[in-house]
Formats: C-alpha cells, sequence, structure tokens
C-alpha cells in the first residue's frame, strides 16, 4: 500500500513548511520527471540538428525504422488516455487547442458558439476573438450551481443549440467549481443535432481514468501538466479524423500542408522535452498506484469538503459524483462576495498561513478550490479550515 500524505512530500520540489493545495493550476512536476526531462536536454545538446532534425522530427524520410521521437511520446499518452495515436498530437496547453480549433473552423456571420457559463476564462477569451473575426456569436449556457444536477445541465445543453450553433464547448472538469460534468452525454446530444463538440479536459488526465476515443468529442484538448505529471508545457489534443484535413496549429511553420500529425509535430524550434518527457509523468502516476491515488485523492477531496463547509457553516449541494480529486466551497459570508474580497483571502491565506490554494468570487459569493494530492493529508485542510475560521 502507497503511504500516501505529507510523508511523500520530498518526491516533489516544493517548500516542505507550505500547505500546497492549488496542484490543479499549473500542476507541480515530480522530481524523477524533471531529472527525466534533464536527460533529453543534455541529449540534444549533444548534437541539436541531429536531434531536433532527423530524430524528434524530419523534413524527409531519415531512414529509421522506428517512429520520430515526437511520436513514439504521442503513442505512449494515446494509450494512457484512450485514443488513436494518429488522431494525438501535442501543444503547449489547453487554451493553444483551443485557438487552433477556433481559427481553422470555417465560421460564417450568424454562426453561434454555445459554452458554458463555467467555461475558463483563457479560453473565453480566444473563443470570443475568433467568433467576432468571423461575425459569429456566442451563445451561453448557464449550468445549475452550486446545487449542480448533471440531467438538468443536459437538458440546458438541449436548450441551448439552435439551427445556427456550429460548435459546442464543453467542460470535462470546470475549472473555478471543479465539477465533473456529463461530456459523454453532451457530446451524444450535440450530434444527434449534427453538431461538432470541442472538450475542454484540462484537469481530467490523471485525476479522471479517460477514454478519449469513448467520449466521442470531435475535438478533446487536455493539459498534462496539471494531474499527469509533465513538466510545463505539456498537452494534447485528440481530434476526429473528419476534422483533421483542415485542423491547422495556432503557429504555422514548415510542416503546414504536410499531414495533422507532420504538422502539429513542428511549428518551428522550441523545448520538446516536455512533450518527450510526458511518459516519464504517466509512469510516475502509475508508480504510486494510479487506481489507489484516485481513490485516496477523490476521498480526501470529499470528506475534506464534508469538514470545510461544516466548520465554515456553509452549504455543499454537489452530489460526490461530480466530485474528483479537487473541490470547491463555499467561504463563510464574512469573507466577502468580490473578486478584490477573494483577492485578500487568497494573500491572506499565502502570505499569514503559507497554504497555497485557488480562490475566486462567483454567484455573490467567495469561494475556495482546494486539491487532494498524494502528499496532501486532512491535517492540510484542517489547517485550511483554521485559517479561514479566523480571517
Amino acid at each position: 500500500m502507497t503511504p500516501f500524505g505529507r510523508s511523500l512530500l520530498p518526491l516533489w520540489p516544493l517548500e516542505p513548511d507550505a500547505i500546497y493545495l492549488n496542484h490543479g493550476t499549473v500542476g507541480v512536476t515530480p522530481r524523477a520527471v524533471l531529472e527525466a526531462q534533464q536527460r533529453w536536454r543534455d541529449r540534444i545538446e549533444c548534437h541539436p540538428s541531429r536531434f531536433l532534425l532527423r530524430e524528434l522530427w524530419t523534413f524527409t524520410g531519415t531512414g529509421r525504422r522506428e517512429p520520430i521521437l515526437m511520436r513514439q511520446a504521442a503513442a505512449a499518452v494515446a494509450a494512457f488516455v484512450g485514443a488513436r495515436p494518429e488522431d494525438l498530437v501535442f501543444v503547449d496547453n489547453t487554451t493553444a487547442g483551443v485557438n487552433a480549433v477556433m481559427q481553422s473552423l470555417p465560421f460564417q456571420p450568424g454562426d453561434e458558439v454555445v459554452l458554458t457559463d463555467q467555461i475558463y476564462g483563457g479560453i473565453l477569451t480566444a473563443v470570443r476573438h475568433w467568433a467576432g473575426r468571423a461575425g459569429a456569436t456566442i451563445r451561453v449556457v448557464e449550468l445549475p450551481y452550486p446545487a449542480f444536477d448533471p440531467v438538468v445541465a443536459l437538458q440546458r445543453f438541449a436548450d441551448g443549440i439552435t439551427p445556427r450553433t456550429r460548435l459546442v464547448i464543453a467542460e470535462h472538469i470546470a475549472a473555478e467549481t471543479a465539477l465533473i460534468c456529463p461530456v459523454g452525454e453532451i457530446v451524444r446530444l450535440a450530434h444527434d443535432r449534427g453538431v461538432p463538440v470541442l472538450v475542454d479536459g484540462a484537469h481530467v488526465p490523471g485525476q479522471l481514468e479517460l477514454d478519449v476515443a469513448a467520449i466521442g468529442a470531435d475535438f478533446y484538448v487536455a493539459n498534462l501538466h496539471k494531474w499527469a505529471m509533465a513538466p510545463r508545457s505539456c498537452a494534447f489534443m485528440a481530434t476526429a479524423p473528419a476534422f483533421q484535413p483542415d485542423l491547422h496549429p495556432a503557429v504555422i511553420s514548415w510542416g503546414y500542408g504536410t499531414g495533422y500529425t507532420q504538422e502539429f509535430d513542428w511549428v518551428g524550434t522550441r523545448d520538446a522535452t516536455p512533450w518527450l518527457t510526458a511518459p516519464d509523468g504517466i509512469r510516475f502516476l502509475q508508480s504510486l498506484d494510479f487506481a489507489a491515488w484516485r481513490r485516496h485523492t477523490h476521498e480526501l477531496a470529499w470528506s475534506g469538503a464534508r469538514m470545510l463547509t461544516a466548520r465554515w457553516d456553509t452549504p455543499l449541494d454537489m452530489p460526490e459524483a461530480c466530485v474528483g480529486s479537487m473541490v470547491t466551497v463555499m467561504a463563510p459570508a464574512r469573507c466577502g462576495t468580490t473578486r478584490a474580497d477573494a483577492s485578500r483571502l487568497r494573500d491572506y491565506l499565502l502570505f499569514q498561513h503559507n497554504i497555497e490554494v485557488q480562490v475566486h468570487a462567483r454567484a455573490g459569493r467567495v469561494w475556495v478550490r482546494f486539491c487532494a494530492q498524494a502528499y496532501t493529508d486532512a491535517d492540510d485542510i484542517s489547517r485550511l479550515a483554521d485559517a479561514v475560521a479566523n480571517f
């Protein structure tokens, strides 16, 4: 049995005195994975041109018996997330993948993009930009919150899709609320109406068991540098074959016109070691016993949510089935209602108590989202409860 809790903290380069409850925002890379990344860097510098232009990627055939290194790494990630290797490419982050989709689809004036009121802010900015350039508009689906009901959420998607809808964007796990959404049902609903779906899975790989093919989205974009233990920045995009010929990366370079995977594998000179190291992140996660890790982090997140709401006398309205390894709970009323109030609480927790946790304002209240990780234990969450209670 893996001894989850603070005894595992030395496996990550975190400050030992910090209470780090914000793994989901930008991830934390394990020491072993950072060492693997450095080995890739050392290998590159031994002969950069040969590595980058013949082993990592190539303009032409090299006579190699095995696939180029980018394709080898992609195949390992594809096996982990349940996608076909030929459908999966690497991107810098989820937002980069969404930009690629939005700038590649042929939107026309009057077209609509359906998305939710829980969409990640960076993605919303990109969608507004590309839709606005094409004369398309955005239709917002308001999901039930905080009393989340997947059945009601699905019905609101059904009501939001119109004959003008050209794309539906859905969160698999919403960034702020941390709620798991019924993306498989959303995909089937949209496809029944002839509408493609882009799923934002930024927090999913490594937090949930993932089967991209079973979900069936036309585009599934997700980060590996959050919960899948890869170095930053590292994400993937899996695209249905029908959309691959017209899908191009946000940066057009030498690979243009040579095919979906070839084009995304090379967009110019850059550090490819985060993607090459992604399989090491997956191996690290599996070394912890992935199934046991998911049970530990989910149980800690859910028991922590119940403890916090009991201490703070706030409601806990979402069903347990909609919670993974992170959860968002309402802070006490005295913590305020605005973004400025949320910032004050976040800074107070960090600078007065050395607790790093995500805090935001939504629906007239301040909310705290904490992440349970292999190095987290119940005492960490108890210290968060005490600190907020004394705010």
